[in-house]
């Protein structure tokens, strides 16, 4: 008889090879890190001795399932901002928390806790896509799992890398010192298309060309996504990818909700692959990827949980039930995606999804043992169809359809156990979950005070430009405002007043107002307009705006204080969402804006039509900024003078800002 070290006897054995073989008395044989045999009990018994024999009656016998696409760090985030949409998620929370926290001690951790948990899901390979991948690989490789460590790479700075030039050097090294390792594939992880310009996506791909390894991709997760690619590329999202040639790697797209069918022949094309996000598609509300068509168009398609911030677990049991469920619901088709595809994308179509369905996903002879028992004497399991001989394939829709992640008993990853009896033989449960719990209290209370004002809240989503400053001004009404206008239209070289320059703009403020804080935001596009009146430009800004009154001088002439000024990059609505105001009020002007010179000072004049709500008349401001109470003074009095040049009397001043205004 041959000698192995690992004999599992008396089970149903699911094999998940190209056959779909199953025994529903069998066993299987292990000898260091391989598969030897599979088959009946009774012949591997035969042929084969073992140093251990482990009984697996009542229970199954299948490969590991295959988390195909996952941020494992992300456990320690998992609660945060919930029920949010993704960009509000994404950008408002998750990663100016990550800027504060991540670091190699946080990601271990995280890491730590992923392995713990997928390890009691069965999962025994995971790709990942995070920060400081090193570390990653180096502590789920300590816990005995497989996986692709993905170096995420994005075209601003990240927590590991201060620009996308150290993430590519930190990519390069991490393929350096991985590669060939008998657990850890090294992957290269261009965040996605919105997040990495055309020239990096290509550097990427010539890095993993080069190498011989992965591409790790977000590819159309949302529609707003491949909107936004339309808009501003010309052109769907895998066409974009593919014009700067990432699909020459071996890419793995992950999630493609919203690819249409010529998309999915590209991706085949190509050789890509598809990570299947179900759970984390549906409660960020991103889509339903339509992966019956993937499936009928060739692709190899992968389960992912996607990050356990966004899902907020890693239960892969799960994952593939709605997998099967989704398909059957979104396509009104009951027979679509059926129970054996299900576990398939969960086990051998995810390692051909990850690359690697030539030494994992399947008990194959000669592939590495990736092996989990499943128990079926459950109460949520009973009757076991399964075990009978009506049809032996009801033993996927037993594990599908009615398994638990809390059915694995034992698990091995390249012939090592990693759980026997549902004790974790690589990780302390309790020390790991008393040091995620010790961290979260720091989140909790760095949360705490982001949300207790909005300059707070405004400097976490970054790009603050300016700090605290103050504004000298005044505004007066006019019934008519061509007497001034022909006043700074006939500057002329004997005239005190000299233009620099003038613009016109539809301006579109939006007001955001909390019960308890004096400052308010203001959310601004200036479209520039020409002298036809067509819009040639768009500027998007916000200002926070302190307590408006701040000094009071001669012609009723106003200083104002606290402007912190942002790029507005994102929409109205993201900001509403993200700042919760407790009101708002919204205001449209037509503006006529001069720069201009008057007494060796530069001064901003505004000549101000109120276009909703409508106001009749117009409003005629002078500004400029001031850094001293004396410089105030010395402002105040040339605008004062530059209103008498104009000849506007003091009963035409109005003391109230816009807002009053509109709400007067």
């Amino acid at each position: 008889m041959q000698q192995v070290d690992t004999l599992l006897t008396n089970g149903i054995v699911v094999t998940m090879d190209d056959s779909f073989s199953l025994c529903p008395a069998g066993a299987v044989a292990i000898a260091g890190d391989a598969i030897v045999a599979a088959g009946p009990s009774a012949e591997i018994c035969a042929r084969y001795q073992a140093s251990e024999v482990v009984d697996c009656a009542g229970c199954v016998i299948m490969p590991g399932l295959i988390n195909a696409h996952t941020h494992v760090p992300m456990t320690l985030l998992r609660g945060l901002a919930d029920d949010r949409r993704l960009d509000v998620w994404l950008y408002g929370y998750m990663l100016p928390v990550e800027r504060h926290f991540v670091s190699p001690e946080f990601v271990a951790l995280g890491a730590q806790l992923a392995c713990a948990e997928m390890i009691r899901s069965g999962v025994t390979c995971v790709n990942d896509m995070y920060y400081f991948e090193d570390t990653i690989a180096q502590t789920i490789a300590d816990a005995g799992m497989r996986a692709l460590c993905s170096q995420t790479i994005m075209q601003y700075p990240t927590p590991d890398a201060a620009s996308y030039e150290d993430s590519l050097e930190a990519c390069e090294a991490l393929i350096q010192k991985w590669k060939g390792h008998p657990l850890i594939v090294p992957v290269v992880a261009p965040h996605a298309p919105y997040t990495c310009s055309g020239a990096l996506m290509r550097r990427c791909a010539e890095i993993a060309v080069k190498y011989d390894v992965p591409l790790h991709i977000h590819i159309s997760e949302t529609y707003q996504e491949v909107e936004d690619c339309r808009r501003e590329n010309g052109m769907p999202v895998v066409a974009w990818v593919k014009k700067h040639g990432v699909l020459e790697a071996k890419v793995i797209a992950a999630h493609c909700t919203a690819i249409d069918q010529g998309e999915m022949r590209t991706l085949k094309r190509a050789g890509a692959t598809v990570a299947h996000n179900p759970t984390a598609n549906l409660k960020l509300a991103s889509g339903i990827a339509n992966v019956t068509q993937m499936l009928a168009a060739g692709l190899h398609v992968g389960i992912g949980t996607d990050g356990p911030a966004s899902n907020n677990d890693l239960d892969h049991f799960e994952e593939m039930r709605l997998a099967a469920l989704l398909a059957k619901g979104s396509t009104r088709d009951p027979v679509t995606v059926p129970a054996r595809a299900a576990l398939a994308m969960a086990t051998i179509e995810g390692a051909r999804a990850l690359h690697i369905g030539d030494i994992t996903g399947s008990l194959t002879p000669g592939k590495r043992a990736d092996v989990i028992v499943l128990e079926l004497d459950r109460l949520h399991n009973t009757p076991q169809y399964a075990c009978l001989s009506h049809d032996p394939a009801s033993v996927y829709t037993q594990i599908v359809y009615a398994g638990k992640s809390t059915d694995v008993r034992d698990v091995w990853v390249n012939g090592r156990p990693l759980m026997r009896n549902r004790v974790l033989l690589t990780l302390d449960e309790e020390d790991i979950r008393r040091r995620a719990n010790a961290l979260a209290k720091q989140i909790d209370v760095f949360l705490i005070e982001r949300e207790g004002d909005v300059l707070s809240k405004l400097a976490a989503i970054g790009g603050v430009q300016q700090e605290e400053s103050f504004e000298i001004q005044v505004k007066a009404h006019l019934d008519d405002a061509q007497p001034v206008i022909a006043a700074i239209q006939g500057a002329g070289d004997n005239s005190p007043l000299a233009v620099v320059r003038h613009v016109h703009y539809r301006q579109y403020d939006t007001y955001f107002f909390f019960d308890n804080e004096e400052s308010r935001l203001r959310y601004r596009e200036d479209d520039g307009v020409d002298e036809h009146g067509h819009t040639v430009s768009s500027r998007y800004r916000l200002t926070l705006i302190g307590p408006q009154k701040e000094r009071e001088f001669a012609h009723s002439v106003l200083m104002s204080r606290s402007r912190f000024i942002a790029p507005a990059d994102r929409s109205l609505r993201f900001y509403r969402e993200y700042f919760q105001p407790s009101r708002e009020v919204t205001i449209e002007k037509d503006r006529l804006r001069w720069e201009v010179i008057f007494e060796d000072e530069n001064l901003f004049i505004n000549i101000d039509q109120m276009i909703e709500p409508k106001r009749n008349g117009y409003f005629l401001e002078i500004k400029s900024r001031t850094w001293s109470p004396r410089d105030a003074a010395r402002k105040a009095d040339i605008i004062g003078k530059l209103l008498d040049y104009f000849g506007v009397p003091d009963d035409a001043l109005v003391r109230e800002e816009y807002v009053e205004i509109a709400e007067g």
